[in-house]
């Protein structure tokens, strides 16, 4: 026979122990029920059914769940069924549904081996170290515009950066946080793109991340003066290691970033044509770059050929057999001192490239090209540039229009001549 009362703190807690597991149902709320195990454990349950099917759902366990609450939960729980839901399968579906550390594997296994191998790296970094520590356990469905800002937010507010683990000066002790809302606006990017593709595999039906606040980007801009120009060629010159030094030769002379450069085979070089063709693997817009190339350019690779090993195909040969050079951060440091050009970056040397491009009279859409530009709007950071030659021609129409000068008697001598 099914034992019934009405279930209270002191019955729950006076309800005896017994070889099996057992169930003492409450009169209130129907199926509703206290199921004691041989243990002594206790649990609030509730026994339903739903397409014909005889279900138990576990509510809580006792103490931590207390009878009123369990009521109260049961309560709802039988509003639901009668409103035609299966609250065990909803459970069972929540627990086999993707959480945000499976959408973030799946994410880096099918999308990230497309990019470009430093991209590829810097997606896996921002998963692994911005996104996961924070959402890995939490269900994809249940990630909302809100946790989205918030997450963007941390990453623009920036991390204290220790130079090392034990600092063994001053100068490398633990610095304070630095903002980074570029950074913010990447992550925002990737986790748009992510989320959109959760959206085709049916994880979710929209896009937390789509329209997600932009930070202010401010382009750095840093172009070398003809005096910087001659200084670092100078530096370059004496320079002991050479072939690191022709790679800052050729980011100068070409435009080219330094990876396409440390990436260049002898292949790509037609030196009757005078053309360098950059193979899409090589290039950040995924695509084949052919650009044609100066006598210095031609001068420098026929150098290499000489120095490199017959059969070596890399133009700049690192240290470890088969492969590029990889590491010229040293060297340029040494450089940067050697020139007295603190704070400038090898890329700043591809502005350079542009302004003096510009200041030769080149288009912008011939700068695009030369430079590697899929998008025009990207060129259009140098348009600035281009207002000295238009002043010059402001100044050649003034200088037309301007009234030329006209003698002007002095009164008082034509007074005293009367």
């Amino acid at each position: 026979m099914i034992k019934r009362l009405k279930l209270n703190e002191k019955s729950v807690r006076e309800a005896e122990r017994a070889v099996r597991v057992y169930q003492i149902f409450d009169t209130d709320v129907r199926g509703f029920s206290l199921s004691v195990y041989p243990s002594g454990n206790r649990a609030f349950t509730l026994d339903y059914r739903t397409s014909g099917r005889q279900r138990r759902m576990v509510i809580g366990r006792w103490p931590e769940w207390t009878t009123v609450a369990a009521r109260e939960r049961a309560k709802e729980m039988r509003r639901s069924i009668d409103e035609g839901t299966d609250p065990l399968a909803e459970r069972q579906s929540a627990r086999e549904a993707p959480r945000v550390s499976d959408m973030i594997t799946r994410y880096l296994e099918e999308h990230t081996p497309h990019l470009a191998p430093r991209n590829a790296a810097d997606q896996h970094t921002i998963m692994h170290k911005m996104v996961a520590p924070d959402w890995g356990n939490r269900l994809v469905r249940d990630i909302t515009k809100s946790d989205v800002d918030k997450l963007l937010n941390k990453v623009a507010a920036g991390r204290a950066r220790p130079s090392k683990t034990k600092p063994n000066n001053r100068a490398r002790k633990l610095q304070g946080p630095k903002p980074t809302p570029v950074r913010a606006n990447r992550v925002g990017e990737v986790l748009r793109k992510m989320f959109g593709l959760a959206v085709e595999w049916g994880w979710r039906e929209d896009n937390p991340a789509s329209g997600f606040r932009r930070r202010i980007e401010t382009a750095r801009e840093r172009f070398l003066t003809h005096e910087e120009i001659g200084r670092l060629a100078q530096a370059l010159d004496t320079a002991e290691d050479q072939r690191a030094a022709g790679i800052i030769r050729l980011c100068m002379l070409t435009g080219a970033r330094v990876g396409e450069v440390q990436n260049a085979r002898f292949e790509q070089f037609n030196l009757e044509l005078g053309t360098w063709s950059k193979p899409a693997a090589a290039t950040k817009q995924r695509k084949v770059h052919r650009i044609p190339i100066s006598s210095e350019v031609a001068a420098i690779v026929r150098q290499r050929q000489l120095v490199v090993p017959r059969g070596n195909p890399w133009l700049f040969p690192g240290d470890v057999p088969g492969k590029p050079v990889r590491e010229i951060r040293r060297f340029w440091l040494a450089i940067q001192k050697e020139a007295d050009l603190p704070g400038v970056r090898v890329h700043d040397l591809r502005h350079t490239f542009a302004s003096l491009l510009v200041s030769g009279g080149a288009s912008l859409e011939m700068i695009g090209k030369l430079l590697g530009h899929s998008q025009m709007q990207t060129t259009q950071r140098y348009a600035h540039l281009m207002d000295s030659p238009l002043r010059e021609g402001l100044s050649a129409v003034a200088s037309v229009f301007r009234p030329r000068p006209q003698l002007v008697h002095n009164a008082d001598q034509l007074h005293k001549g009367a």
